[in-house]
């Protein structure tokens, strides 16, 4: 990766998107070993985790990792998702973290060399070139080898560097599935999942 040591980095992790995109390549991320990946990089400012919950819920399956990250190392920013009716009238709930991440990169930028983007949303396409327009440099990390790619064409061209996360898999992914119970519980999270890895999931009524 084009990190320098001097460097001042910050990691904005869209946290649907990253878990879709290495679900996709067939691992799981191994959290610790990813923070330690970069903090070895260059000088670390924050590793930020952006993530909607559903606060009704009596419990929820990416509660355990929100909890751990958030004691070991991570700024976690949530916020509740919002429920909607589709157009063929099914409940469904959807939360969308890309305005939290643009403020807070926004914000930020004035105190950092190098941003690492963990997402390959095209929507975020203006948010870098505005961070780099603040002399700061993106890595956008993401995969285009899925089916199909996770990282849109426009974010990569816009991007001063993008890093494959497949090419990361030895650094950063779990070596065992359940070795790490944190992890075990993430098992059920495909269902929060839609296919752009952003959290959506239906509404089912229980009689």
């Amino acid at each position: 990766m084009n990190f320098h040591s001097q460097e001042r980095i910050g990691l904005f992790i869209d946290g649907s998107n990253l878990y879709a995109a290495a679900r996709a390549l067939g691992f799981d991320i191994d959290y610790k070993r990813l923070l330690e990946l970069f903090t070895n990089q260059g000088r670390l400012i924050r590793a930020l985790y952006y993530t909607a919950l559903v606060e009704d819920q009596e419990y929820s399956p990416i509660r355990p990792l929100v909890d751990w990250l958030d004691y070991n190392g991570y700024t976690m920013v949530t916020k509740p998702t919002k429920e909607f009716t589709d157009s063929a009238g099914r409940r469904k709930i959807k939360g969308n973290m890309d305005i939290e991440m643009a403020v807070d990169m926004m914000e930020m930028a004035q105190h950092l060399d190098h941003v690492a983007l963990f997402s390959g949303d095209g929507d975020f396409r203006r948010l870098v070139e505005a961070v780099q327009r603040r002399g700061v440099r993106v890595t956008v990390i993401s995969t285009v080898r899925s089916q199909p790619s996770m990282a849109a064409d426009e974010l990569r061209r816009q991007a001063d560097y993008f890093v494959e996360l497949q090419d990361l898999q030895d650094q950063i992914a779990r070596a065992h599935r359940h070795d790490d119970r944190v992890n075990d519980n993430l098992d059920d999270e495909d269902d929060l999942m839609d296919d752009e890895g952003e959290a959506s999931f239906e509404v089912v009524s229980r009689t």
